[in-house]
């Protein structure tokens, strides 16, 4: 088993999810723990080993669409706090900007803030769920 700290983990994940998916990685090394990042976009200081993507020593960071919390966490949200609201939502992911508009809605009814919370809790459930499944121990003094 392998332990990496929570908190490192969450900002590579982050990281990993804030582009299209095969734009920007993140890799944790089997034997420390470390995290290495990396990115197709733009140029970081950081140094990686030479072996990260083709050794089997080092396990990828998932994006947030491996975890599935992309569009079906945001209609989660909306059955939950607009019911009324679930298939003009719905729509919206059929076409391109369906963030923006779903945000946009989420302004309108003063429930943005609630969304960013539950956000960020389902992606913590679904990131621990992953370390259970790829028996990573989490450590992190801050997390509960």
């Amino acid at each position: 088993m392998i332990t990496t700290n929570f908190t490192e983990l969450r900002n590579a994940f982050e990281f990993v999810s804030s582009g299209s998916p095969s734009k920007q990685y993140a890799y944790i090394c089997l034997d420390s723990g470390a995290i290495y990042w990396v990115s197709n976009l733009i140029e970081l200081e950081e140094d990686v080993p030479d072996d990260l993507t083709t050794s089997n020593r080092y396990i990828s960071v998932p994006h947030k669409n491996d975890l599935k919390l992309g569009q079906s966490m945001a209609l989660s949200f909306i059955e939950q706090t607009l019911p009324d609201d679930y298939n003009t939502v719905a729509s919206f992911f059929r076409k391109r900007g369906a963030y923006r508009r779903f945000k946009e809605l989420l302004q309108t009814q003063a429930l943005l803030e609630k969304w960013l919370e539950f956000e960020a809790e389902a992606c913590d459930i679904a990131l621990v769920d992953w370390c259970q499944e790829k028996n990573i121990q989490l450590i992190d003094t801050h997390f509960t």
